[in-house]
């Protein structure tokens, strides 16, 4: 009974974009995101903080909490992106929990004034 309530809270679905280089006709080298696996994810928003002296942004931090699959095992915070609710969120930290192959957590901070 425990292990379903685990996986019936998993209910926001997220994307994870992938970072590549391609290159146009005219040869230059051209930065883009493409679409790299979609899942079943437990979304937890942890922190607010607001930046500088003036209220101009809040920057949102949150956490998916995924089941553990290969594809997500490949995963890291310098080639990856999350998109959730049509907002892009940058990978700060992937933690594996224990190691055991059961669940992967990503804690992510809510990327400034871009969309999918």
């Amino acid at each position: 009974m425990k292990s379903t309530a685990r996986i019936a809270r998993k209910n926001s679905r997220i994307t994870f974009q992938k970072n590549a280089v391609i290159i146009d006709k005219y040869k230059n080298h051209i930065n883009t995101w493409y679409d790299y696996f979609t899942c079943s994810a437990y979304a937890n928003t942890y922190m607010v903080q607001e930046t500088g002296n003036e209220v101009t942004y809040e920057e949102r931090s949150i956490i998916f909490e995924t089941r553990y699959c290969p594809e997500l095992a490949l995963v890291t915070s310098t080639n990856y992106r999350v998109l959730f609710n049509g907002e892009v969120y940058n990978i700060l930290a992937v933690d594996p929990v224990n190691y055991q192959n059961k669940i992967i957590k990503f804690t992510c901070r809510k990327e400034k004034h871009k969309r999918a």
